[in-house]
């Protein structure tokens, strides 16, 4: 394994307005503030978050994005308390069909649907995000294809739901959940992996399109193009491969 995941990208209107609504809301920094990226990621010693990438897209929100996070809570007056922030940040509640559950459902000031939960033990020690969430048709196969792509291993799953988790049980979870309406395509929120230094960059393509990954074409005039190989997972969501150099194969 030689690549790790280093962001859950948004492709915005308002990158910094929308990564200065994320940081208030979990307490977080922008740590990095160019015009074609914004980066969110927690402070020390809640390091060992991946990181929160807002990037410039003019892609209209269609429907219900396939992935989304889940804001952790200690107590049912810590859960009230976050909604509390989240909406005079500017957040507000969304009905997504979720009927009478114990989270909130909320979106935030672009629309990009999120939870606040109820307090789960399985979250006690995960920082502010609790969980990762993508929907998906299979939750074993698109576990077992981002547990090789991230090389974190998969804990748990059944015909439900898959999760993953770093192997030094630090950080969020990344869980895969079976959704009855489940749509492919491009959406605005995705996952970026990225080498480390010494990688053999074409030998990792190769790994990642053995275990699934396919080729797409980059978004039309995105001026970070020539930064990352753009591919998607086996139910096409989007992934992008953060380029190390600009003269590798993906042959």
């Amino acid at each position: 394994m030689s690549t790790r995941l280093a962001c859950v990208a948004f492709d915005t209107d308002q990158p910094r307005f929308v990564a200065d609504f994320w940081a208030a809301l979990l307490g977080w920094a922008v740590t990095l503030d160019r015009p074609d990226e914004v980066d969110v990621a927690a402070p020390d010693p809640d390091g060992l978050d991946i990181a929160l990438a807002f990037l410039p897209a003019a892609r209209a929100k269609s429907g219900k994005n396939r992935m989304h996070l889940d804001l952790a809570s200690r107590s049912i007056d810590h859960q009230r308390i976050q909604v509390d922030r989240a909406l005079a940040l500017g957040a507000h509640p969304v009905d997504i069909g979720q009927g009478a559950v114990p989270w909130v459902v909320l979106a935030d000031p672009e629309g990009n649907e999120f939870c606040v939960l109820e307090p789960r033990e399985e979250y006690v020690d995960t920082g502010a995000v609790a969980a990762i969430v993508v929907d998906t048709r299979d939750p074993v196969r698109l576990a077992e294809f981002w547990s090789a792509a991230s090389g974190w291993p998969v804990t748990h799953h059944n015909a439900r739901v898959a999760g993953l988790r770093s192997a030094t049980g630090l950080g969020s979870w990344l869980e895969f959940v079976r959704t009855p309406d489940h749509r492919s395509g491009r959406t605005r929120l995705h996952l970026d992996l990225t080498l480390y230094p010494a990688d053999d960059q074409p030998a990792e393509v190769a790994r990642l399109r053995a275990a699934g990954a396919t080729p797409r074409e980059p978004i039309a005039a995105d001026p970070r193009a020539a930064d990352y190989l753009a591919l998607a997972d086996p139910e096409n969501n989007e992934l992008r491969l953060r380029r190390l150099a600009r003269d590798w194969s993906t042959t």
